[in-house]
């Protein structure tokens, strides 16, 4: 890619951002940030405790991703973001306007199963459900592509490269 973006790697529970996030950094040459990591303690423990967050739980989340984000326009970057509703990334648009979304997209038997395949994760898999309710996927008018989940990680970030790369041209 010519333009050093910022990319939001978005998607439900299991998806594999974590995975294919850092991958496509490496691929771009640019840094990672894991969007888990900007949730504050009441978060991860609502979530822990197989309670789904709300809107104003989110708030601030977004807000630090979106501060990342705006630190990185111009400089290129990738982070990871569930990202589930417009709203969401609406409000992580207004703070890094040039951001760009990779939509990891998948069925629910597939997501299920490798959600209940890793291990020391806050988030179990009763909560997903919830997050495909959640889910807006990406609308005609914003920025981004939508990449299926199947597949080996490198098979995955392969697919991500080469939509993010049409997406430019």
């Amino acid at each position: 890619m010519s333009t050093p973006h910022v990319v939001v790697v978005m998607g439900v529970a299991g998806t594999g951002k974590t995975t294919i996030g850092p991958l496509l950094a490496a691929v771009l040459g640019v840094p990672y940030a894991e969007g888990d990591d900007f949730h504050p303690p009441a978060n991860i423990a609502k979530m822990s405790a197989g309670t789904p967050l709300d809107d104003t739980d989110r708030r601030p989340w977004l807000d630090a991703i979106g501060q990342w984000a705006h630190g990185r326009a111009g400089l290129g970057g990738v982070v990871s973001s569930s990202a589930l509703k417009r709203v969401y990334r609406d409000r992580l648009r207004a703070a890094a306007p040039g951001a760009v979304f990779l939509h990891l997209t998948g069925d629910r038997a597939l997501v299920e199963q490798r959600m209940s395949e890793r291990k020391g994760h806050f988030m179990p898999a009763a909560l997903l459900d919830s997050q495909f309710a959640t889910l807006q996927p990406l609308g005609d008018d914003e920025a981004g592509v939508a990449v299926d989940v199947s597949g080996t990680p490198e098979e995955i970030t392969e697919r991500a490269v080469a939509a993010l790369r049409r997406l430019e041209s």
